[in-house]
């Protein structure tokens, strides 16, 4: 197995070990290993087969999580979660996904009604029964109903970040096959969509229909859902995601790859721009109507170029003004990876995250940055190891010591600060104003009306200690929706105070989405991208914050941390 898979089954028992009420350091010490597993650059595979080397000797792994690693690897799970499968069936974890339970919740629903499954859940409620529960009552049947009906809708989605992961895997297995040329992704994964349904691959070169043959034999495919002579189709590793491999001439790649990437809508105002103009537009090529004569094929550019329109980046195609953009030359500048000089949310273990200062410097500085923010988490969230008011003053010291240490990086101080409840900030403000850098989030409470919940952003917003609010929505994919509120409102006031919204980067996130950071753009608000990492590994993820802001129709002018270290200073003050 490799690292993600085994993290996989180390979080879930501690999923199932926290329904079954156990020890919460014991719960603790199994999430931590999954996340030290998740972020660990070598394969543990490897190091389990090398008789010269020792899982213990990674730092974080202790000798009962190297021997449960251990028998995982022999067998595909170990002794500690087959004990819990007896207790609850592995569907249970399934009701983690539905907001308005926790782990207390499904005991309780286990013990009482010996359900465990979402059709079970879903009867229960239907049935008006879930009231009946202590500390249950009507509002949660029809919470937990809705949530139902969102989580089915969302079940066989996938995240950005693991389509990306299997597309490269597959690339590079792909590429390995003799004649093979090009491997590229398509569909909703190259727009840079934050969840896909499936991926779509695209071959060329002489051999391409031989890695057709090799793409079914991938040892991860557990279904092959159709091979033919141009296409085959499998189900991809344990999450089962569905993956298309085409093969392609080269003199057709252009137009499969304009048609295939999308979006419907795109194509189908392209393919109506072409008509008016003579043209048909198919997966094959760009042709004349009455001679059926191709004009174009071979690149997506010359396909544009053709129809009168600037080559339209892939994250902009979901006909929303790209292609009338794209006749009058306005398309923007939009934002690269490189343009991004700093990060400025992570965490290190003065809170909860898994790397010291120095090393998360470090690591910042490999990746080419000329500084970066340490925003631990204040005191309100217990579980992290929040900073208080004495720790945020230390904190602060402690980084501008570590600043004057010529790493060959700047290091500004900061903090994730919580928004309270009544929208005050979760530290004194004698406490932040010694601080370089304050992000306002919200951690709790996120059941608020919209009304109460704008009310508690627009309060946090008037503390002249505020520079960011992050992850601005509270959304986290495929588990938790939005909270409401009034983001116009918030948007503009924002502005107004010069308060940055962040686009946050963990693909577990990516909040904002695409279409409230364009809204922002409109309404003056300028932005922040930034990882919130907890791993040095983490930083990687910048690409994915990157993304969004390109799909926002983003430029380097709209982003506070694409300015160099000096004038990154100046403009919160730091100088």
């Amino acid at each position: 197995m490799d690292n993600h898979e085994i993290a996989k089954l180390l979080a879930e028992t501690a999923d199932l070990m926290e329904i079954a009420g156990e020890d919460g350091f014991r719960i603790r010490s199994y999430r931590n290993a999954a996340s030290v597993v998740d972020g660990y650059p070598e394969p543990l595979s490897a190091i389990v087969k090398d008789p010269g080397q020792k899982l213990t000797d990674v730092p974080g792994i202790g000798k009962g999580i190297a021997s449960a690693i251990e028998e995982i690897e022999q067998r595909g799970s170990f002794e500690r979660r087959d004990q819990m499968l007896e207790l609850y069936p592995p569907t249970a974890l399934e009701l983690l996904n539905i907001q308005g339970l926790g782990p207390k919740s499904i005991k309780l629903l286990f013990d009482t009604y010996r359900v465990s499954t979402i059709d079970g859940l879903e009867k229960l409620c239907q049935e008006q029964k879930l009231r009946e529960l202590p500390r249950m009552g009507a509002k949660l049947e029809e919470k937990v109903l809705r949530s139902i009906a969102q989580y089915r809708q969302r079940s066989d989605r996938f995240l950005m970040s693991f389509a990306q992961g299997v597309a490269q895997e597959l690339t590079e297995y792909l590429m390995a096959v003799e004649g093979v040329e090009q491997v590229t992704a398509a569909g909703s994964l190259r727009r840079g969509k934050e969840t896909v349904g499936d991926l779509d691959l695209l071959a060329t070169g002489p051999g391409a229909a031989a890695a057709l043959e090799k793409f079914v034999k991938h040892p991860k495919v557990h279904e092959v859902l159709g091979h033919g002579e141009n296409k085959a189709s499998v189900r991809f590793g344990l999450e089962g995601l569905q993956v298309d491999l085409r093969a392609l001439p080269r003199e057709h790649f252009g137009a499969a790859l304009q048609y295939f990437t999308g979006s419907k809508e795109h194509n189908i105002h392209l393919r109506t721009r072409a008509l008016k103009m003579g043209y048909t537009l198919s997966e094959y090529s760009l042709a004349r109507v009455e001679s059926k004569e191709p004009v174009a094929a071979a690149t997506e550019e010359e396909i544009y170029e053709k129809l009168g329109l600037a080559w339209i980046p892939p994250e902009l195609r979901e006909n929303q003004g790209e292609i009338e953009a794209a006749e009058k030359g306005t398309l923007p500048k939009l934002l690269t990876l490189g343009d991004i000089r700093g990060d400025l949310h992570m965490h290190t273990t003065e809170s909860d995250g898994r790397a010291t200062l120095e090393e998360m410097a470090l690591a910042a500085k490999a990746l080419g940055y000329e500084y970066i923010a340490i925003t631990d988490h204040s005191k309100a969230l217990a579980m992290a190891n929040g900073l208080d008011e004495k720790r945020a003053v230390a904190f602060a010291a402690l980084v501008r010591e570590l600043d004057q240490k010529a790493l060959g990086i700047r290091v500004f101080s900061g903090l994730e600060c919580d928004i309270k409840k009544d929208g005050s900030m979760d530290l004194a403000d004698d406490a932040l104003a010694e601080l370089d850098f304050v992000i306002g989030s919200v951690h709790s409470y996120m059941n608020q009306e919209s009304a109460e919940m704008t009310d508690r952003l627009l309060r946090a917003l008037e503390n002249k200690h505020l520079r960011a609010i992050g992850h601005p929505t509270g959304r986290v994919l495929l588990h938790r929706d939005p909270f409401p509120f009034d983001f116009d409102a918030i948007a503009s006031t924002a502005a107004r105070k010069k308060v940055l919204l962040e686009i946050n980067a963990s693909p577990e996130r990516l909040d904002l989405t695409a279409a409230l950071a364009r809204a922002a753009k409109a309404r003056g608000v300028k932005f922040v991208i930034s990882t919130d990492a907890h791993h040095p590994k983490h930083l990687a993820n910048m690409r994915y914050g990157v993304t969004m802001a390109r799909r926002a129709w983003l430029e380097p002018s709209d982003i506070v941390n694409t300015l160099g270290a000096a004038d990154f200073a100046r403009a919160i003050g730091r100088a």
